[in-house]
């Protein structure tokens, strides 16, 4: 009986690795939670919209934020990550430097598809030209995600375009998608 209670004990202590590791998968249950009401929500407001571009993407970084809030949440909680956090504080400035390099185009990439949901220069549906390195690409616009445009052809073949490229390229729209 008394090794039942040393059990719950460190069940409900966050010190104790038992703790931590129920403390994290409750913050990330409540994460997963969060994020299929943002989805939900999302396909039920994205019926009445005519253009769903912007909703789609609003709700892809709602739903990242959403986990980094439940990562930050269970590091700031949990001692042993928070001693943990502090020493990779200390060498922060050379490892931002290096990631910073690193994800140059994954954050160009990122801006950029904020660009183009903002200004709204294509839409999922539109039919468009593009450059590409096979030539100039005739498509029409399926999804536009945090770091990519996917496009299909007359062939059904789906052209991955990174946003940064969209963004500077010279678009041809050759025709609207259907207002929805």
């Amino acid at each position: 009986m008394d090794h039942l209670g040393d059990v719950a004990r460190d069940a409900l202590n966050r010190n104790s690795f038992v703790g931590a590791a129920l403390l994290g998968a409750l913050i990330f249950g409540l994460a997963s939670v969060v994020v299929v009401l943002i989805r939900r929500t999302a396909r039920r407001v994205g019926q009445h919209l005519s253009d769903v571009t912007a909703l789609r993407f609003v709700s892809s970084l709602a739903q990242l934020l959403t986990y980094l809030i439940a990562f930050a949440l269970c590091a700031h909680l949990v001692p042993e990550l928070r001693v943990f956090g502090t020493a990779l504080l200390a060498g922060a400035s050379v490892f931002s430097v290096v990631v910073g390099l690193a994800a140059k185009d994954a954050l160009g990439c990122l801006i950029a598809g904020f660009l183009l949901v903002l200004y709204r220069q294509v839409r999922v549906g539109d039919t468009i030209r593009v450059d590409s390195p096979a030539g100039v690409v005739t498509a029409t616009v399926q999804v536009i995600s945090l770091g990519f445009t996917i496009l299909v052809d007359d062939q059904k073949a789906e052209v991955v375009v990174p946003n940064n490229v969209m963004m500077g390229s010279t678009i041809i729209r050759v025709a609207r998608g259907p207002e929805r």
